[in-house]
C-alpha cells in the first residue's frame, strides 16, 4: 500500500494551465524518450492524451 502524500510534496509540483500550454492551439506534440504524445483540446473541452 502506498503512502499518502504530505502537504509539502504536494505544493512541490508544478502546475500549468492548459490553455497556456496549447497557446491558442488544439493540439500540441510532446516528446518524451524518443517518442510523440499528442495532446488534442475536443470540442467539449476535453483534453485527450494520445501515442
Amino acid at each position: 500500500m502506498i503512502p499518502p502524500a504530505d502537504a509539502s510534496s504536494v505544493a512541490q509540483v508544478r502546475r500549468i494551465s492548459s490553455q497556456r500550454l496549447l497557446a491558442g492551439e488544439r493540439e500540441l506534440v510532446i516528446q518524451h524518450l524518443g517518442s510523440e504524445y499528442h495532446l488534442r483540446l475536443t470540442r467539449n473541452g476535453k483534453l485527450i492524451l494520445t501515442k
